[in-house]
């Protein structure tokens, strides 16, 4: 079974891309209708988004820079993680995060951290990524 694996450019393309239909009312597929979601949540990210030549640029986190693509792609994956319940657990615990903080935004965000790590993590030890312990670090947030 092949997976979804984008390079950058084609993701930051595809995010672009969605902006731009968006700007110009343009039929946005259910995918671009939902990165534009969180794009209208992101108006930091606005400007890099208008802007062609932006798709070029470096994002440098120890230069305190913030990938708006990266972070884009992040939401988009735990909304899709939520709306299949994969890893199992997550809908739930999304739903009761987003209660706790009284946004479905900042509870993504606080997933985001979650799936970082557990991303780092399994980059670290060459295995793949540990649910169990992605799970068990959101359960944590309550």
């Amino acid at each position: 079974m092949a997976l979804f694996n984008p390079s950058r450019d084609e993701v930051r393309e595809f995010f672009y891309n969605a902006w731009q239909k968006q700007l110009s009312a343009g039929v946005l597929t259910p995918l671009e209708m939902m990165a534009c979601d969180w794009i209208k949540l992101h108006p930091e990210y606005h400007p890099i988004l208008s802007s062609k030549e932006a798709l070029l640029q470096e994002f440098i986190p120890e230069q305190g820079q913030t990938n708006p693509f990266l972070h884009l792609s992040m939401h988009l994956s735990i909304s899709e993680q939520i709306s299949i319940d994969q890893p199992p657990g997550i809908k739930l615990l999304a739903k009761q995060l987003s209660q706790k903080l009284d946004s479905e935004h900042e509870a993504q965000h606080k997933i985001m951290e979650c799936l970082g790590r557990a991303l780092w993590e399994s980059q670290r030890s060459g295995q793949t990524l540990d649910a169990v312990a992605y799970i068990e670090s959101i359960r944590k947030l309550l």
